[in-house]
């Protein structure tokens, strides 16, 4: 495999402390940095949209964000590295069925750099993978998935009662846990961080979608920062099916534009790697 060439780093806003990168890692990245938060945890995004703005072809077996990048090595070292340093990963059940033998881990996303993955993490004092977030309002999964049976991860499977009563039918290896909220139908973003927080007293939670569940974190105003990967394609859409960008089911402007920050500006090729800070209430 051709060795990776660094990310050059157009614009990078100092804030907070370095984590502890292992040498190749700080050698493709450059510093990677979060301000400090009090009182919760800090929540970031990871999403990777075409230049027109499309994050999901929403295709039969072209549904993730491989299509999307061009399965741009970068970009999956970029998602390797914030799962690297998450606490836990949360994903909506779109996601799941969208890549259904994923497992949210570094050494999954992107395999060649599993070695400094582990360190970081050590590093960072997380003595495991990040624990692997499925948000279901209905209950509607496929609990054989690899995620769910392999053992090789934590799971919190965030529903509402109803969805409970039908993950709770099946029989669960000890590696699953259930999350159940009393909100009855879609469940909010604040809700699911109190049920992961309950599991994991972590200090940094990854939202890597779909663009329905990341369209909840912004509507509850609980997201921090966004990863945004610019890959320079034009996918297009005609109409005959839905095609999102990584924000969908909320409208914010006119009426509530969110404005983020720019944070930091990295490229290689033509693709852009971007970061958004956006205003939250705890």
């Amino acid at each position: 495999m051709t060795p990776l060439a660094p990310l050059e780093s157009l614009l990078d806003v100092v804030r907070g402390d370095d984590f502890p990168l292992p040498p190749e890692l700080a050698a493709l990245y450059g510093p990677l940095r979060f301000p400090p938060r009090k009182g919760r945890p800090y929540v970031i995004g990871n999403f990777v949209t075409t230049l027109d703005g499309v994050a999901s072809l929403s295709a039969p077996g072209l549904a993730g964000g491989g299509p999307i990048s061009g399965f741009n090595p970068h970009d999956r070292m970029v998602m390797g590295l914030l799962r690297s340093v998450a606490d836990a990963v949360i994903v909506g059940a779109g996601t799941l069925r969208s890549v259904p033998n994923h497992l949210w881990t570094a050494e999954y996303i992107y395999p060649p750099l599993s070695e400094s993955y582990r360190q970081l993490r050590i590093a960072s004092g997380k003595k495991s993978p990040p624990l692997n977030v499925i948000v279901t309002a209905r209950g509607e999964i496929d609990l054989d998935l690899p995620v769910f049976r392999s053992g090789a991860v934590k799971v919190l499977v965030v529903t509402n009662p109803e969805g409970a009563r039908r993950v709770r039918e099946r029989d669960l290896p000890s590696s699953v846990v259930i999350g159940e909220v009393e909100e009855g139908g879609a469940i909010s973003a604040r809700a699911i961080l109190s049920a992961v927080g309950h599991l994991c007293a972590g200090k940094i939670f990854l939202v890597e979608g779909g663009p329905r569940l990341m369209g909840d974190f912004f509507a509850g105003k609980c997201l921090d920062e966004l990863f945004l990967t610019i890959a320079p394609q034009v996918a297009g859409r005609d109409g005959s099916v839905e095609r999102p960008g990584f924000v969908a089911g909320k409208r914010f402007g006119p009426e509530r534009p969110l404005w983020g920050t720019l944070a930091g500006v990295k490229r290689v090729g033509s693709h852009l790697f971007l970061r958004y800070s956006f205003a939250t209430e705890d």
